[in-house]
């Protein structure tokens, strides 16, 4: 169980806004956890970074906040109610918008980070919820219940995704047979392609989209598999096995210069995939067993990946090119970690 609040530091004085019509993205710009800001600490004061303000009413959850048109957007659980918070920036509540019955049991609360697209809020509750709700009026637009509408079947601790939006399309993965991954048009809720996939469960990861020349290939973990779909048009492209004991991938793959980068916790580990190059299959370049994130992600800087182990709990460097450890360290336990201006924030 965990109770959410909202601190802001002195440290990271601007935040990246979204433009518009532009999606915020969990982890920022193509979900990779790398950020630029200006006028960020080069060191940590020794009585630590100045609080400006905190919000601490945001009541249960795991989710993380997202910056658009100049507010915060975050959602926790209030009494089993799942409810979105609007600050503005200075921490004053604006306005909390309740979209349904939240997650209460194992480890209960909110899980999915809000996806805002310009007054538009994209949300999805541990239940299988999904609302697109208007900003101004604070009522919803549509819903679909990936229960009850999309044949999915929930998963051991939610439903957890962040739902991907690109243009006038959102994707997510109700993980049903039928409708194991799907495109709705965002601005109706309308299905534009469902894929059948391999019919199996959802697995609690946010998909990535890659535009390569030839399509833009939607890629996302299901229970067992790493899956490729044209996202245009749905048809699966390739899949490539990825299982780990518990059915639990919540990292965003990780693309850059023709290879996919895939991993998970409990002892699974990441191997990079080479993709063809109009994205249509994939071989296995190399492999790495110790670097098995189990929820903490992983960033790419300068062709060396940077994140920590699950069951070895250490954090590792790894070279893009060969999957050669550049280096190990045991002084900090696993955990989540992002970069700002190429500086790791774990």
């Amino acid at each position: 169980m965990k109770t959410l609040f909202v601190i802001v530091f002195l440290s990271v004085m601007s935040l990246i806004e979204s433009v518009a019509q532009e999606a915020t993205q969990w982890r920022g710009l193509n979900s990779s956890g790398i950020y630029s800001v200006d006028k960020l600490l080069t060191q940590w004061p020794a009585d630590g970074p100045k609080i400006l303000w905190t919000f601490d009413k945001l009541g249960q959850g795991f989710s993380s906040p997202a910056f658009a048109n100049n507010q915060i957007y975050v959602n926790g659980m209030i009494e089993g109610e799942a409810v979105l918070f609007v600050l503005d920036m200075n921490g004053k509540e604006l306005r909390q918008i309740k979209y349904g019955k939240e997650f209460v049991e194992s480890f209960p609360g909110t899980r999915s980070t809000p996806t805002i697209a310009g007054d538009l809020a994209y949300v999805l509750t541990g239940n299988g919820k999904l609302s697109c709700l208007d900003l101004k009026t604070g009522k919803p637009v549509w819903e679909k219940d990936f229960l009850t509408q999309m044949d999915g079947a929930n998963i051991t601790w939610g439903y957890t995704e962040s739902v991907l939006v690109d243009g006038n399309k959102l994707y997510c993965t109700p993980g049903g047979k039928k409708n194991n991954v799907v495109a709705l048009n965002r601005l109706t809720g309308e299905t534009i392609w469902q894929s059948e996939g391999l019919g199996e469960l959802s697995a609690y990861c946010t998909p990535a989209l890659i535009k390569l020349p030839a399509r833009q290939l939607l890629v996302t973990h299901t229970a067992s598999h790493v899956v490729g779909i044209d996202a245009a048009n749905g048809k699966l492209m390739w899949t490539s096995e990825h299982p780990n004991q518990c059915a639990v991938h919540p990292n965003t793959p990780i693309y850059f210069d023709g290879g996919l980068f895939v991993f998970s916790g409990y002892g699974q580990g990441g191997e990079k995939l080479k993709l063809s190059p109009d994205g249509s299959s994939v071989t296995k370049e190399w492999e790495i067993k110790s670097f098995d994130s189990r929820i903490g992600g992983a960033v790419l800087i300068d062709g060396f990946l940077y994140g920590s182990g699950d069951n070895g709990r250490s954090w590792q460097c790894i070279n893009w090119k060969t999957g050669e450890q550049k280096y190990s360290s045991t002084e900090i336990t696993k955990g989540a970690v992002i970069a700002a201006n190429k500086s790791l924030c774990l």
